[in-house]
């Protein structure tokens, strides 16, 4: 029994076409700012003994409130001019969840996940239901006005004028997520984004889907996923790098970049962040760069971008 708690956190904040040349320096030390908050949030829960439950739920909330990213503020906009936001939480220990799809009124989207798992009997609530459980629970509603920022109508406006289907433009700002593994032992895993840029017919892609997006079982890993929602749903990459680890023996790394690979296979890309029983923190994505974040009780603190670092 050593004095140090044996924790480990990682964080991503999308995954993409993020090189050198495509962001400006304000966006690089903002992103990077943002990543270390969150970084330091979780961390410092864990340090303390806290659970990797509420270290992931709180890590996940800073990425929320922070324009950069995907998620919350900052949020992509859907064909039709509106924000959507989906997240997912889910506790190793119990493999007990909680998610919300096509929400639009809810600050913390990841919050009102975890209110999902520890206040009803289900697992995924979608759009006006969700609200009003949120309701229900209290939780006041959000200007919707406060998720939007010029930069995502922009991209709206981009996608409109060439009259493309859905997609992320830029890549540059993406979903975000969270996974840990606490002193005890116990893995946690947390997934919160705003979709893609003009989205449309009520689409959900992989982040509010347990097994797909977002995954924990202290029997083997947490995962959180970032990418092509699509093709992360059809490999069910949650679930499978935790199959992997659990039943073929793999390594963490090894089962995130088998599974990975598999994505790619089919023509998606991506990322995930991996935190596994035996204190691993790992992440793999075949994107040019990742925003991500890892800290350990041992003393690792690391925050990258690119795919070099």
């Amino acid at each position: 029994m050593t004095d140090t708690p044996d924790w480990s956190l990682v964080l991503h904040g999308g995954a993409g076409s993020i090189e050198r040349h495509r962001l400006t320096p304000a966006q690089d030390s903002g992103v990077r700012a943002a990543l270390a908050l969150a970084l330091d949030t979780g961390a410092a829960i864990l340090s303390e003994g806290g659970g990797a439950l509420d270290a992931v739920e709180a890590a996940v909330r800073v990425l929320e409130e922070d324009p950069h990213f995907n998620a919350g503020r900052g949020a992509a906009y859907t064909r039709e001019g509106t924000i959507e936001l989906d997240a997912a939480i889910m506790d190793g220990r119990t493999r007990a969840a909680g998610a919300v799809a096509g929400i639009t009124a809810t600050r913390s989207p990841v919050g009102l996940a975890r209110r999902v798992m520890e206040a009803s009997p289900h697992v995924l609530l979608s759009g006006d239901g969700a609200e009003r459980f949120a309701r229900d629970q209290g939780i006041a509603a959000q200007d919707p006005a406060w998720f939007a920022t010029e930069e995502r109508r922009r991209q709206l406006d981009e996608l409109l004028a060439r009259n493309a289907d859905a997609f992320d433009i830029d890549m540059k700002y993406g979903t975000v997520g969270a996974v840990a593994r606490d002193a005890a032992g116990h893995l946690a895993a947390a997934t919160s984004t705003g979709g893609v840029t003009g989205k449309r017919w009520g689409r959900i892609g992989d982040s509010p889907l347990i097994g797909a997006g977002t995954y924990a079982d202290d029997r083997s890993a947490a995962i959180s996923c970032t990418g092509s929602g699509e093709f992360f749903i059809r490999v069910g990459v949650g679930h499978e790098i935790g199959a992997r680890i659990r039943l073929s023996g793999e390594t963490p790394q090894a089962a995130a970049d088998a599974v990975m690979a598999e994505v790619r296979a089919l023509g998606g890309t991506g990322g995930v962040i991996v935190a596994a029983p035996g204190g691993e923190a790992v992440w793999s994505f075949t994107t040019p760069g990742m925003y991500r974040a890892r800290a350990t009780a041992s003393g690792l603190r690391e925050v990258a971008v690119y795919g070099d670092e």
